[in-house]
Order: structure tokens, then sequence, then C-alpha cells
């Protein structure tokens, strides 16, 4: 047997591991209840600590919203939100004045910039059913070079990003869905311009991995030798990397220097791969800033209290848009 291609191990918690350029990752899965008609849960929240609960009391949180789930207003600069939703709606509201509501397999990548204030929420708009919500979202960081861009955001609906699927002869399907990079031919659409992505040697992916019962799929190595490859096993059973095993809940850094088949073991699994060339610079941050040293970091702070980084021309800390699930994206202009 080759030499192991997994180079270190870690279990899975509330939030993932990362390595730069990215800084947090995380996957929400939500089982809400039936909604209340004004897209809230029609369901009591006694018991929930309202404005912060992330209990996952009866297997979904109410987050930051106070009725409707989800995440009011908050400031961010220094860095870049990438969100994937694969189940459920995410209604955007920002200070530019641009919104969006998006998911089931769209993503939304957000460059923060010099500083915006965006709200989240998850509105319930099926009444007599459930209403499941899973995201991942990823923060992945600016050079310091673009750390005070303009604010930018990006939709990627479902149907313009790639999906590689094979099927071997034994019947058995491997899916990639490209959220970032490229895997073969298949592209993702181009990230935002001042990504740290949209650098043309920055080797940056995201992949979305969904194996049948014994299925595989080969990796190719990454094109530069200073890429890291994180892959996080959040569902199914275990995984082989070049037979080599990972159990589930568990996330590895992957040698991606070489080519690597991942096989799934008896059930099915799907993976999150996260894949980039470090920024290698210092990294100071505090809560929704991320900058280069702590005098950055207080000068944000001193710079939303004097601008609202452009105010809040909405409404409600949390708006929300409508009982229509039409998907959409309204920019600034």
């Amino acid at each position: 047997m080759s030499a192991s291609p997994i180079l270190q191990t870690f279990a899975l918690g509330d939030q993932w591991p990362t390595i730069d350029p990215f800084l947090f990752c995380v996957h929400h899965l939500d089982h809400y209840p039936a909604s209340d008609g004004q897209m809230g849960p029609a369901a009591s929240l006694e018991g929930r600590q309202i404005g912060s609960d992330f209990s996952s009391r009866d297997g979904w949180s109410m987050y930051h919203g106070t009725h409707v789930p989800g995440f009011p207003s908050h400031p961010h600069r220094g860095f870049e939100t990438l969100t994937y939703v694969r189940r459920g709606l995410v209604d955007h509201s920002d200070s530019l004045g641009a919104a969006a509501r998006y998911g089931r397999g769209d993503a939304q990548w957000l460059t923060a910039g010099r500083g915006i204030v965006h709200s989240e929420m998850f509105p319930l708009l099926d009444l007599p059913e459930g209403n499941t919500l899973e995201l991942f979202q990823i923060w992945v960081n600016l050079a310091a070079s673009d750390k005070m861009a303009d604010p930018h955001f990006s939709m990627f609906w479902a149907d313009d990003i790639p999906k590689v699927e094979t099927v071997d002869d034994q019947g058995r399907a491997a899916t990639v869905t490209v959220v970032a990079g490229s895997v073969g031919d298949a592209t993702a659409p181009a990230p935002p311009p001042s990504s740290w992505a949209s650098r043309d040697d920055s080797d940056v992916a995201v992949w979305h991995v969904v194996l049948d019962p014994g299925a595989s799929v080969d990796l190719a190595p990454a094109n530069h030798f200073d890429t890291r490859r994180v892959a996080y096993l959040f569902e199914g059973g275990h995984v082989m990397f070049d037979g080599h095993r990972l159990d589930r809940y568990s996330g590895a850094v992957i040698d991606c220097s070489r080519a690597c088949r991942v096989e799934a073991g008896e059930d099915a699994v799907e993976l999150l791969v996260l894949q980039g060339r470090p920024i290698g610079e210092p990294v100071a941050s505090y809560g929704p800033f991320v900058m280069n040293n702590r005098a950055e970091i207080q000068q944000a702070f001193d710079d939303y209290q004097a601008t609202g980084f452009g105010g809040w021309p909405w409404p409600s800390s949390d708006p929300v848009h409508g009982a229509d699930p039409a998907r959409f994206a309204r920019q600034v202009d």
C-alpha cells in the first residue's frame, strides 16, 4: 500500500478547522417545522435563548433571529463569505441596498472589503410541511492589498454551478459539485474581482462530493506545490483515501501533490473539500473583522461606529422578502 495521503485528522465540531486562505467553515442543518404563516416556525420558542439560540433543540436553532430564524444585520470587514445552500432559502439584505433570495443549490460570494453590513435570514415558506435548511458558510481571507476593496456580491445560481457526474460499471454514482475552482473541464463561475480566488495562481477550489456505497472519484494533483487541501466527511460512513480510512464526522488535511482516489465504504458519503494556496500574511481577527494587525481591527471598530459602513436602508434589522418562493438577486444598480 502506498504512503497515506492523509497528513492530519481532526473531529468535526460546530465549527470546522480550516487552514489559510480559509478562516472559518460551518455546516448548518436545521429541520425546521411548518411555517406559522409569518415565515417563522409554527412551534413554541419557550426554553430557547431567543436572540442567541444555537441549541439545535428539536433539530433546529433560531440563531440570532427572534421570529424568523437567521442572522439579522451585522458588519464585516477584511474577508469574504461564500455561502452554498443545498436545501431551503436564505434572504440576503445589505447596507448597499442589494437584496437576494437564494437556495436550493445556489451559492453567494460576498466580498466585505472595506466594510458592509448584511443580514442572512431563513424564511420558512412551507405551511403544511417541514422546512429543512442546509448550508455551508465558508470565510475566505483577503490579501492585505484587497482588504479595503469595494464591497461586492455575486450570485451563482444552481443551474450555473457545474456538476461532474460519473457512473461506474456496477452502476455506482459519484457527483462532484464545483462551487469554486475546477474539476477537469468543469469550471465554477468566476469569483468576485478582489477575491483571493480570482488570482490565477491561488488554486482555490470548493467541491461537494457525493458517493454511492463503494463509488469512487479521483482527485487530481493541485497546480502548485504549496497548495493545501482539506476534506470534511460530514455525512455517511467511512471513506478511503488511496486505501487509507477516514471515519465519519472527521476531517483531514490531504496531500495534494499527487492524484488521490476517494472511495466510499459500505454507506453513501458526502464530503466538502476546500483547497487553496495560502496567503501567508499575518491575521488579526475580532468577531466580524479580519485584518492584518490589532491597529487595523481597532480602526475597523472606529469606522463602523462613525459610518455604519453606509448605514442600514431596511425598515428592520431582519428583513425578509415576502411569501413568493422565487429566487432573485437585486444589485445596487
